[in-house]
């Protein structure tokens, strides 16, 4: 993205001074909460869903690792600024002054969307979470923490990972799913699976 094109979306869509509270809510709503929705879907994937619905979510949550690990190696290597660290546009929410470039929140939620939507089955819940990510993103230009380009980066590494991931699939996912992550499943919630509790 453009320097000019990216400081021109960033000063359409960051709040302006007198935004009404309600707004500023919903923002922070968006930007800091939305994305427990992944957590939260490993989670209860895991524990009352079926290999069906298992391999893709160690899928995307290994492609989401490596994401995350190569966005800290961008970071690291090319420091962005955030807009209130220039300063540009108003800020509105609490960060601490690290790399903007690209943004983790997208690129959590990206990768975790894109990775699912390689699956038959799980295409719906990644459909879901592309739509989940719109408002994040917003959210987070429209409260001066990211600008643009962020979420543009995040976009491209989430969808490079995701297809990275897929395509070793038959190499790396499915024997560690089988050989690793589901015998230490299988260990750890052995009384609970006893008990019906959870799914096998």
């Amino acid at each position: 993205m453009g320097k000019n094109l990216n400081l021109v979306l960033f000063e359409r869509i960051n709040a302006a001074p007198d935004s009404q509270p309600e707004w500023l809510m919903m923002a922070e709503i968006c930007a800091v909460y939305l994305i427990w929705f992944i957590p939260a879907l490993l989670v209860i994937g895991w524990l009352r869903g079926s290999d069906r619905l298992k391999q893709p979510l160690l899928e995307a949550f290994i492609a989401t690792m490596l994401a995350l690990a190569a966005s800290w190696l961008i970071g690291y290597l090319w420091p962005t600024p955030r807009p209130f660290m220039v300063p540009l546009g108003q800020h509105f929410l609490d960060h601490s002054p690290t790399p903007a470039f690209p943004s983790n929140h997208m690129t959590i939620m990206l990768t975790m969307a894109f990775s699912l939507m390689l699956h038959a089955k799980t295409r719906r819940i990644g459909r879901y979470l592309l739509l989940l990510a719109l408002p994040v993103a917003w959210a987070r230009v429209f409260l001066g923490v990211h600008f643009p380009q962020d979420m543009l980066g995040a976009t491209l590494l989430a969808a490079a990972m995701a297809l990275l991931v897929g395509a070793s699939r038959n190499w790396l996912i499915l024997p560690f799913y089988h050989h690793v992550a589901r015998r230490l499943y299988h260990l750890l919630f052995a009384p609970l699976i006893a008990r019906g509790w959870v799914q096998r």
